[in-house]
């Protein structure tokens, strides 16, 4: 096994040239396999799990959801504020910063990024629920897509570029988990979900996130700095697939709920379909209607 994570880190570092030496040593970040392996894993348990789950009754898990999404939240929250303090004050170029001319403000990034990177393992944790909970049809190709894609990318961004412009997505996406995991576990409380107003703003918020990482790296290329201009070039094709693919969720989502919802009106003649409620059934309670998660 010795040999084989030798060999592929030398097959690594010559593709990719030579790492971050302030990153050697770190939980996961010294060899590739344990972080493909644990896609893999990944991957296995969201084909496998449906069809274990397939003839037996959904677990709730109400509790455990409170406790894992809240969690998230308040880590979510800690990555934003520790990025954006140390960018403030650590005088950043909001244009094109390189890795290695910030000092403290660098190793701060460092380090906070390690959890944004660690954060991407423990989000595996969203698709299992809902195998438990059997609510496949959130287990979606965006949804798997950005789960599987996003921990093994970030593997790669800290050992090559683990500071400088690789900031910025990052401390945007921490902000739109704060939200995207306060509701989702505030939803877990049934008399709580009336007052949870921005569940429809999330996946909208979510796509002004792609496009203002993408306007920011395509202003390193345009005004560029020592940071690599290969993971510029990624990050905006990486980026315009996220677009696309949450693009695309949105207008199926959204879209065609809304025109299914005057359609109702119509039949129905009742301004409560408007409001959710038909016969008695809100769409938290029937599949049809239920919202699908787009990360």
């Amino acid at each position: 096994m010795e040999t084989f994570n030798y060999k592929l880190n030398m097959y690594i570092d010559s593709w990719m040239g030579p790492r971050d030496e302030r990153v050697q040593g770190w939980l996961l970040l010294d060899n590739y396999p344990p972080t493909f392996a644990l896609t893999v894993m990944y991957l296995l348990i969201v084909w496998m799990g449906p069809k274990y789950m397939r003839h037996r009754q959904p677990v709730s898990c109400r509790g455990l959801l409170l406790v894992y999404n809240l969690g998230l939240t308040i880590l979510s929250f800690y990555m934003f504020y520790e990025m954006v303090s140390a960018v403030w004050h650590g005088d950043y170029n909001f244009f094109c910063q390189d890795t290695h001319s910030a000092g403290e403000t660098d190793t701060k990034i460092i380090n906070v990024l390690w959890w944004y990177y660690f954060s991407k393992l423990i989000e595996f944790m969203d698709t299992f629920f809902f195998i438990l909970r059997k609510n496949n049809h959130q287990i979606t190709f965006l949804h798997i897509y950005h789960h599987a894609s996003m921990l093994n990318i970030w593997w790669f961004v800290m050992n090559w570029v683990p500071c400088g412009h690789s900031y910025f997505g990052a401390s945007l996406n921490s902000f739109i988990h704060v939200l995207m995991y306060s509701y989702y576990g505030l939803s877990a409380v049934p008399a709580l979900r009336p007052y949870l107003w921005w569940k429809k703003y999330i996946t909208q918020v979510q796509l002004i996130q792609f496009f203002l990482t993408m306007s920011q790296t395509i202003c390193a290329v345009i005004w560029p700095c020592d940071f690599p201009r290969g993971w510029l070039y990624f990050q905006i094709f990486y980026v315009i697939t996220l677009i696309a693919l949450f693009s695309n969720f949105y207008i199926q989502t959204y879209k065609k709920h809304l025109v299914s919802q005057k359609k109702e009106y119509h039949q129905n003649g009742s301004v409560a379909s408007l409001n959710g409620h038909v016969n008695g059934v809100t769409p938290t309670e029937t599949i049809t209607h239920r919202k699908v998660r787009g990360d």
